[in-house]
């Protein structure tokens, strides 16, 4: 196939193929996006069936997340070498293979091992989803593309675990990867038989080892840098503090060397783009504080109200109804409504919910806690499907693997950086309103002493009485830090609409063909 820079846009496909292909896309995003979330809820039972600590047993998670960010702002390089169908035909069957290898792991070792190596071949997934869907439709359904495919990656990680949970207490731990294998099988065989004759053209580019090297050093110590974090004490680790100098460094001289190839590994200059620039941005950022805040809600319930794994699940499932709902809505009229109007919704939905969560109690009653779950979905609606539309609009079809593959990368990242710095905050927010607590617990201290003497009344000893008492402080201590987290990202959702409203949209609501530069 020639390497001519801007080939003819292929006609849009009708309909059992249209439909068969959009199914096919779909599942295998749903399947990647699963896997990143599924394993969490199964690490006690694989941490105690390969005999290692639950914290060794974490490296499951964080092996995956480290080389998934590093492959997936390679999809735009790799496209161009082995064409996108080709590409994702691969990726899937790779990833099945993995998954399979997964599920026979017998050590520690072996699975981190295979679960690198699923991470590596799913980085493409995602990006070349979106990209092979969004030449299925004409220009006038991108939006409801786009929608569909927002769809897959919002639930998948509601369901991952929810499934997980059920699997790994009614079969077994392994059958979370080999699930994989027949939904895979299935959506490489169908994705190669409709879109093989649609590839995309393939030019011979050099290598860009130097980039490659570097891309893999940085975010590979800021991943680990990020998961490691919490558990090491951040900056009074030394190791922390290496990791962070080396991702820094590393950070900076990629971008230079990058900005200076003629072929770089990642396609930096898309952010000369204002579209992308300003796109991109409040997607990740966006996307870092909603992620953050879906990790803290079950963690806050499981650990201090005493909700079951399960019933955490149930807490936090009904964010997909309104999001399944209103985005074929928010898909049908992106074209016609200004994007940035319909992320001002989401933007401002998102600020309400955690505005909502941030007058949580220790009283908070199950329906309490669902309202805004349910109301959240009509926010992620209108988030992910206008920032996407805002993000590629302008560019020319080649260069929509690059751009992608960077927006996710760039999301990616920054639900790790978000995961973080979220659980960090709150842990330290928890301590401050736990001291500041038990500063009024002193021996004169008549209440202190009476419900001390109603305890050990009720059979308890002075030792027990005190650690229950304590108990009931840090279950406050943790809602109010959570509470304050809630309003602080609440705060953060807000200031981000004026930042969307900085790139440029056509007069009838499309977003400016700002061209390629």
């Amino acid at each position: 196939m020639s390497g001519n820079h801007g080939p003819a846009p292929l006609p849009p496909l009708q309909g059992s193929s249209l439909l068969l292909g959009t199914i096919a896309l779909s599942l295998a995003t749903f399947m990647n996006v699963l896997d990143s979330s599924i394993a969490n809820v199964s690490l006690p039972a694989i941490a105690g069936d390969l005999g290692v600590s639950p914290t060794q047993g974490t490296w499951v998670i964080t092996s995956f997340g480290v080389s998934n960010a590093i492959s997936v702002p390679l999809t735009g390089w790799l496209t161009q070498r082995f064409g996108a169908v080709r590409l994702f035909t691969m990726s899937v069957l790779l990833f099945v293979l993995a998954s399979w290898l997964c599920g026979l792991a017998s050590s520690l070792e072996m699975l981190i091992g295979f679960r690198v190596l699923q991470g590596l071949v799913a980085g493409p997934m995602i990006p070349l989803s979106q990209t092979l869907l969004l030449s299925s439709y004409p220009p006038s359904k991108a939006g409801m593309a786009l929608a569909m495919w927002a769809m897959t990656t919002l639930v998948a990680p509601v369901t991952g675990p929810l499934l997980g949970g059920w699997i790994t207490d009614n079969v077994a731990w392994p059958w979370i990867f080999y699930i994989n294998v027949p939904v895979g099988l299935g959506a490489a065989l169908v994705t190669w038989r409709i879109y093989a004759k649609r590839e995309t053209p393939i030019r011979k580019l050099p290598i860009d080892t130097v980039g490659l090297a570097l891309l893999v050093v940085w975010v590979g110590a800021l991943q680990i840098m990020l998961d490691k974090g919490k558990e090491l004490d951040w900056f009074e680790s030394g190791q922390i503090v290496a990791l962070t100098a080396v991702a820094a460094i590393g950070f900076v001289v990629f971008v230079i060397w990058e900005l200076t190839q003629e072929h770089p590994v990642v396609e930096l200059r898309l952010f000369a783009q204002r579209n992308f620039l300003f796109g991109a941005m409040t997607l990740a950022i966006g996307y870092g504080l909603f992620f953050g805040n879906v990790v803290l809600l079950p963690l806050w319930l499981q650990q201090y109200m005493g909700y079951t794994a399960s019933a955490a699940g149930m807490a936090v499932a009904p964010v997909g109804i309104l999001a399944i709902l209103l985005s074929p809505l928010v898909g049908k009229n992106v074209t016609r409504v200004d994007p940035r109007i319909l992320a001002t919704v989401a933007f401002s939905g998102f600020a309400l919910v955690l505005w909502m969560r941030s007058h949580f109690t220790v009283q908070a009653d199950f329906n309490t806690i669902m309202v805004p779950t349910i109301l959240q979905g009509a926010a992620i609606a209108f988030f992910f499907i206008p920032l996407s539309a805002i993000t590629l609009s302008g560019l020319t079809p080649d260069r929509i693997p690059s751009a992608s593959g960077l927006s996710n990368f760039v999301r990616i990242t920054a639900g790790a950086m978000g995961t973080s710095l979220v659980t960090t905050i709150w842990d330290n927010r928890a301590t401050l309103h736990h001291a500041h607590m038990v500063e009024k617990i002193t021996p004169t201290d008549g209440a202190a002493v009476e419900g001390i003497g109603t305890l050990m009344s009720a059979g308890m000893s002075f030792e027990q009485a005190a650690a229950q008492i304590n108990r009931l402080i840090d279950q406050q201590a943790f809602t109010r830090a959570a509470d304050d987290v809630y309003l602080a990202s609440s705060m953060l959702f807000l200031c981000l609409i004026p930042i969307v409203w900085l790139a440029k949209v056509k007069k009838g609501g499309a977003p400016v063909d700002s061209g390629a530069h």
